[in-house]
């Protein structure tokens, strides 16, 4: 099989498209036939060995990074069901990383079996970045009578943030970097989309809502925007956090807290597992949410062997949504050499179904 190799820590460039053995199923695992194979920011930290940003321990190299991939079920391991051979499936590998490959193998456990109707890619979103969004929006509860702020909302969780709230019949403003991403955020339902890049941003949220206040913000940027964010919040309003991509986190005090009563919460980690039924319950609603049509997850792909390229757009803000990779059996456009630098483009932005 075709899987990409990172042989040394350092730039996108050090991923590497290679053939390498094929891996075969043990006890009670499948083999997955890897059609969508997802990327996550924790994978360019791996790619750049900054140990102090993972869940993880740095591994050994060579390793092939990525976490969440759907398929086909082609072989099965002893003691697996017959009924899985040909199911089109999907799964997270938890903390190994071996995503990004032609195939993969997963405890049947760890599956979960996907109707027609959803995509190979719409399925990676929502069983990474899906189960994620739905436990961020957990914490904070918005109801109908909320104003609802966004940051990133033109990122993987930011896109479904803004819809679950949305479907809530919450008023959703989004904040995203550049009007092109502002657009696409307004294309999805938001009530108002700005540009956090603009200096007014905050002016232009405080006069589109006319005197009311924002009740809950989702904030993954952090630094000024996180803080211009902050400064929007209503009287008893709640701040949850689930990253800062501006590479420092929103900074404000407990003095801030207390004079305007807000709540202020950090969403990811232990917060999300006491959801009930805990990461699976989250994972088997957000695939649901895709089945239904009620959440549809924004991606942008590319092939397999250009790895790289795809690392490099998401560290330079240039993606939309999820990023995915789609391997040859997927997306027929680019080449198949065996070996060389992942680093060709075949971009695509979608919205997933």
């Amino acid at each position: 099989m075709h899987a990409i190799r990172l042989h040394a820590f350092g730039g996108p460039e050090e991923l590497r498209y290679e053939e390498v053995a094929d891996p075969e199923p043990g006890p009670g695992q499948v083999r997955i036939a890897v059609r969508a194979a997802g990327v996550h920011l924790l994978d360019t930290a791996l790619q750049r060995g900054a140990g102090d940003e993972l869940p993880f321990p740095l591994p050994d190299l060579p390793v092939t990074p990525g976490r969440e991939v759907a398929g086909v079920v082609d072989r099965l391991g002893e003691g697996v069901a017959d009924t899985w051979l040909g199911q089109r499936v999907v799964t997270h590998l938890g903390l190994v990383n071996a995503g990004y490959a032609e195939l993969a193998v997963r405890e049947t456990e760890a599956l979960f079996p996907l109707p027609d109707s959803v995509s190979y890619e719409a399925a990676v979103a929502m069983v990474g970045t899906g189960r994620m969004a739905l436990g961020v929006l957990e914490v904070a509860a918005p109801t109908a009578d909320d104003v609802v702020l966004v940051t990133a909302a033109a990122g993987g969780i930011g896109t479904l943030l803004v819809q679950a709230a949305r479907n809530l019949g919450a008023t959703v403003v989004g904040a995203a970097g550049g009007p092109d991403k502002a657009a696409r955020v307004r294309a999805l339902g938001a009530d108002l989309a700005v540009d956090y890049d603009r200096p007014d941003w905050a002016d232009e949220v405080r006069a589109a809502l006319g005197g009311r206040e924002v009740g809950v913000v989702f904030d993954s940027v952090g630094g000024s925007a996180g803080r211009a964010a902050f400064e929007l919040l209503g009287h008893g309003g709640q701040f949850v956090m689930y990253g800062w991509s501006a590479g420092a986190p929103t900074e404000f005090t407990s003095k801030d807290l207390h004079e305007r009563l807000i709540t202020a919460t950090y969403a990811l980690g232990p917060r999300v597992l006491r959801v009930p039924g805990g990461l699976r319950a989250l994972q088997e609603r957000a695939l649901a949410g895709a089945a239904s049509g009620a959440l549809a997850p924004a991606v942008t792909t590319f092939p397999l062997r250009a790895a790289a390229a795809a690392h490099t757009a998401l560290l330079g803000r240039a993606t939309v949504g999820k990023v995915v990779l789609l391997t040859s059996a997927e997306n027929t456009s680019g080449d198949n050499t065996s070996s060389g630098n992942a680093s060709g483009d075949n971009t695509k932005e979608t919205v997933a179904s």
